[in-house]
């Protein structure tokens, strides 16, 4: 054989050429990945043949059990394979222009994220492009992270605390609103201004469990231990046993609306956990589908303007 030359081989290679190496390497035989790519087996083994002669090196060793790569043959493998994914994005954002961006879209956040932000930019992330499927995984926010490094989503959405693991995701800032302590109108806490966590130690707490490490967290600081008089896993649970006049909760601002505003009254909680900051996270070293890219460019430009909370001090 002679040697390598890189202008050659790009010049002679075809892409079907490519293929039927990879697929040789896959079915370990030429002829099974002669009748896999539907063309004779005499044309298979001469076309790779060629492609041997263009690169200047054996690329497959050849054997009574079939064929397995060279390490120049790795080589090659994993270039052409990185060749033929560049290929199918490129089939993927040309189809953007000509029929519309189209695909599957997997997001992950928990319910305290999705109901005063994700579901608006879902719905107008819909809207202006219907062909693309969209899946929403409501999970506990704790596990958002690595739902998302593991592949189980494209893109999660969540509230950083410290006690997250953040191992195989890249993270960039999405949005920030605080934690208020509700309390019920006639309560005597309703008539103070702020409110610190230690204050509402006493009272009857109603906890959603995924606010407890915080909790406990806040109760250690000041040498006590919190003991929650009800866990539930839903803010909206939490605030009708609130509005029910059955204890005191903590919840993010956003989701207090007129209609709890009725019969609770929100205090502004003094703790520098209440500043809740929400990231977006999407799996380190994994290239996102041209339908990610164009959501999570929604989520990043979007003013923040459009989500202010309403604000009651």
């Amino acid at each position: 054989m002679g040697t390598f030359n890189r202008l050659h081989l790009i010049r002679q290679v075809d892409l079907f050429t490519l293929r039927l190496f990879l697929s040789a390497i896959e079915e370990q035989q030429i002829g099974r990945a002669a009748i896999r790519e539907n063309i004779a087996a005499s044309t298979a083994t001469k076309r790779i043949q060629v492609l041997e002669d263009i690169a200047g090196i054996q690329l497959l060793e050849r054997g009574p059990r079939g064929v397995v790569p060279t390490p120049a043959g790795a080589v090659l493998a994993r270039c052409a394979r990185e060749i033929f994914d560049s290929l199918e994005d490129m089939r993927s954002e040309i189809s953007s222009f000509t029929d519309g961006v189209r695909g599957d879209l997997t997001i992950a956040s928990a319910r305290t994220i999705f109901v005063p932000f994700l579901a608006r930019e879902l719905g107008d992330f819909s809207r202006e492009y219907p062909l693309v499927d969209l899946a929403v995984h409501d999970i506990e926010n704790a596990d958002i992270p690595q739902h998302v490094a593991h592949g189980e989503a494209d893109i999660g959405v969540f509230a950083v605390t410290r006690e997250l693991d953040l191992n195989g995701i890249d993270v960039m800032p999405y949005r920030e609103d605080r934690l208020v302590a509700l309390v019920p109108r006639q309560h005597w806490l309703s008539e103070q201004s702020t409110v610190t966590f230690q204050e509402l130690l006493p009272e009857n707490v109603i906890a959603v469990a995924s606010l407890l490490p915080d909790f406990h967290a806040a109760a250690r600081r000041v040498g006590q231990e919190f003991q929650p008089g009800f866990t539930v896993r839903s803010a909206g649970v939490a605030m009708s046993l609130v509005r029910a006049g059955l204890g005191v909760s903590v919840q993010p601002e956003c989701l207090v609306t007129r209609e709890v505003l009725a019969s609770a009254t929100p205090v502004e909680l003094v703790e520098p956990w209440a500043v809740r900051k929400i990231h977006v996270a999407t799996a380190q070293g994994r290239t996102l589908s041209p339908t990610a890219r164009e959501f999570l460019r929604q989520l990043l430009d979007r003013p923040r303007e459009d989500h202010e909370p309403m604000s009651y001090f």
